[in-house]
């Protein structure tokens, strides 16, 4: 068993040699965007080690059971050599029972992280696992909850595009409506959990439970001063408020004076009282001139009852808005990333079918891989394949797979050329094509799938016009008269029939 005090300089060491490490780590040139995520999360882990050598530390200078003060009396004692030849001993039988075993010293350990700071060539390991869709930190990828945000009731329906530049107003949903329900507490917990998960994916350095602590300390302050983002005291803070107005029955005489005021009224009376309020007039007048003289001990039981679901809504409320607080601190953090997930998004939209297969790979197109932003190197394409979602040429094999290697012309178009049969078919109802149909005066239906030349088309509508004038109502062949005998003809055989007196 290894001594207290050389665990106690053990951990000593480990802290200084720590502190070198993440010095270096800092002063290292970090070029790419993904070198930066993996170092911040290599210093992260640093930290981690630091902290728990000091709590180890911590505790053996406490020396709660008194093991540390044993030893160093043992070794200032009198039989100082005993002990010594004694930890010998020990020492070599464990050697004994574990030949050829040896543990790995810091200063290897430590140097070899160091080489790795160092070294630039370094092949980077993905310390922490992102969506393609993310780009490895670089985008937001809020496709989920985009379609959750849709489902929300009565929520107005937007693109994508302008969901992530909306998606932290949550202070413009109204508080007093029925928007606010179960689902959209659903929905703000799930982007809740969405943000930090990739806050601490992108910044792990940040310690946002601190901002968050801080946050909840002062909401109460807040929301009792009605200065809450989105949840302002200037109507009450419930929408349970009962609907109806109390009536004062000690001014009526009979249920006939109440069948004065009009059903409305009484409805409203009869909603105050948590009643039935249908029926006709006379019925509500009956109904509620029952209840005279125990409106009162009603008043109470209903105060009673709606301060208590007040109490239990504002509560709810406030649930909300200390979700919605650190959803509004988290967009702030994330600004960089969510405007480059805007960017990101329209040079999508930008790109037409096969667009990326004709244009020749311009400086403007931006790639996931940062060393190639640092480098301003145009990606390695000699068979000019089109460009993925990480801003390298696809596989070849896929290439093949979707057919862009064969070239479809139209010339209804204008010769356009289009790379692949998926944008071939899509091609037909797009506007490109349509327009071309419309300047031949002919309509872009069903009738003219597939059909890419001039002639043909022509050819095709002159058919369909023909065979609509054959198949066109003749009254002199089509409409059928019948004689005295019973004898059914057409319109032409019956009037020359009746010119020679046949009939």
């Amino acid at each position: 068993m290894e001594s207290i005090i050389e665990i106690q300089r053990h951990l000593h060491e480990e802290r200084e040699r720590l502190v070198d490490a993440v010095s270096k780590e800092f002063l290292a040139d970090q070029k790419s965007h993904k070198e930066k995520i993996n170092s911040d999360h290599r210093v992260k882990e640093l930290l981690k080690r630091f902290d728990n050598a000091t709590e180890r530390l911590m505790t053996i200078y406490d020396d709660m059971d008194g093991e540390r003060q044993r030893e160093l009396r043992a070794i200032a004692g009198p039989n100082e050599f005993a002990d010594f030849y004694s930890r010998l001993k020990a020492l070599k039988d464990a050697h004994r029972r574990n030949p050829g075993e040896t543990a790995v010293p810091l200063n290897v350990e430590f140097q070899e992280m160091i080489d790795s700071i160092n070294n630039p060539t370094k092949s980077e390991n993905e310390n922490v696992k992102f969506s393609d869709e993310e780009g490895y930190g670089r985008f937001l990828d809020l496709n989920e909850l985009f379609t959750q945000y849709l489902n929300l009731k009565g929520i107005k329906r937007v693109d994508y595009l302008h969901y992530v530049t909306v998606f932290d107003k949550l202070d413009e949903i109204p508080k007093d409506s029925a928007k606010k329900t179960g689902a959209y507490k659903d929905y703000i917990i799930n982007l809740e959990r969405y943000l930090l998960d990739f806050l601490r994916r992108v910044k792990p350095l940040y310690n946002i439970d601190k901002d968050f602590e801080r946050m909840d300390a002062e909401l109460p302050e807040l929301w009792n001063k009605g200065q809450c983002k989105g949840w302002t005291k200037n109507k009450p803070h419930t929408a349970l408020v009962s609907q109806g107005a109390y009536l004062n029955l000690s001014e009526f005489n009979s249920a006939q004076e109440l069948e004065s005021l009009g059903l409305d009224r009484l409805k409203t009376a009869l909603l105050a009282l948590k009643m039935k309020c249908g029926g006709t007039l006379k019925q509500r007048a009956e109904r509620l001139y029952a209840t005279k003289g125990k409106e009162d001990l009603g008043s109470e039981v209903d105060d009673e009852q709606r301060k208590a679901q007040q109490l239990k809504e504002e509560q709810r409320q406030l649930g909300l808005a200390k979700i919605e607080s650190h959803i509004f601190r988290l967009a702030d953090l994330l600004h960089q990333e969510r405007e480059a997930t805007k960017e990101n998004i329209q040079r999508k939209q930008a790109r037409a079918a096969g667009e990326s297969v004709d244009v020749d790979e311009e400086t403007e197109v931006v790639e996931s891989d940062e060393e190639n932003e640092a480098d301003q190197d145009v990606p390695y394409n000699p068979k000019n394949l089109p460009l993925g979602w990480d801003g390298k040429p696809i596989p070849y094999w896929l290439y093949k797979l979707h057919g862009l290697n064969i070239s479809y012309s139209c010339e209804i178009c204008g010769n356009q050329t289009y790379k692949g049969p998926k944008a071939f078919q899509k091609h037909f109802t797009e506007w490109r094509h349509s327009h071309g149909m419309r300047c031949l005066g002919i309509p872009n239906t069903a009738h003219f799938a597939n059909i890419t030349k001039i002639e043909e088309a022509v050819g095709l509508w002159r058919k369909l016009q023909a065979s609509k004038e054959l198949n066109k109502w003749n009254p002199e062949v089509d409409e059928e008269f019948e004689d005295s005998l019973g004898n059914v003809v057409n319109r032409r055989t019956y009037e020359d029939l009746k010119r020679q007196g046949l009939l």
